[in-house]
């Protein structure tokens, strides 16, 4: 499918476990075939083992510039933010996929950008939901935690990414089971439900059953 235009800055929110991080690397390369200037910026200050930084290499290959902490994937296990994060907000030039913390306290460190951002009012915010995770099994537990993450980041959600897996282990049935379950949260939230998300090995069994259906590839992680 082709996706929808991108505002110059795209912001990714989720619980742990949603499968936000991959979802922004996905996106911040397919950004870059359409803008010269791309970045990404890790603004998950919650939980420094599976980070943007794990595509480093795949950045630097593209164009693609990396914003996150010195300390992301090093044995320092502190909350700290980018030293360039404001760059996200004071060069219009760039254009910026954000993967922001996993809850409403890594939604804190999105607070100092949220006034430039809102004023700009070029950006989506974009909650990527998945029913397999503990926290979020269900629309009502969802729509809790996306209240939450506004509440602290001081930015409204815009719109729903489905990305409903269960890792390596997710099958077509999985996937079509959690439909009903997007539904309900894009109904409670009075929000668009963009896309569902699938690993590109099963997409052609789900192409044709699920509307907006986004293949993606999973992060490479570090050897």
């Amino acid at each position: 499918m082709i996706m929808r235009d991108f505002k110059r800055i795209t912001l990714l929110c989720g619980h742990y476990g949603s499968g936000k991080t991959n979802v922004a690397v996905n996106f911040a390369l397919e950004l870059r075939k359409q803008r010269d200037r791309v970045a990404i910026a890790d603004l998950d200050i919650v939980n420094p083992y599976f980070r943007s930084k794990d595509s480093s290499s795949e950045f630097e290959d593209n164009g693609i510039r990396l914003i996150c902490s010195e300390f992301a994937n090093s044995n320092v296990d502190i909350p700290a933010l980018p030293q360039d994060m404001y760059a996200i907000t004071d060069d219009k030039e760039l254009s910026v996929i954000i993967d922001v913390g996993g809850d409403d306290r890594g939604a804190l460190a999105l607070g100092r950008l949220a006034p430039k951002i809102v004023e700009e009012n070029d950006y989506e915010m974009l909650m990527v939901i998945n029913c397999y995770r503990p926290l979020t099994r269900d629309a009502e537990s969802t729509i809790e935690v996306m209240r939450e993450i506004e509440y602290a980041g001081h930015i409204k959600f815009t719109g729903i990414i489905n990305n409903s897996n269960l890792g390596i282990a997710t099958t077509p049935q999985d996937v079509l089971k959690s439909i009903k379950y997007a539904k309900e949260v894009a109904k409670l939230s009075d929000l668009p439900l963009l896309y569902t998300t699938v690993t590109d090995d099963i997409y052609n069994d789900l192409c044709d059953k699920i509307e907006n259906l986004l293949p993606l590839s999973l992060q490479a992680r570090p050897v």
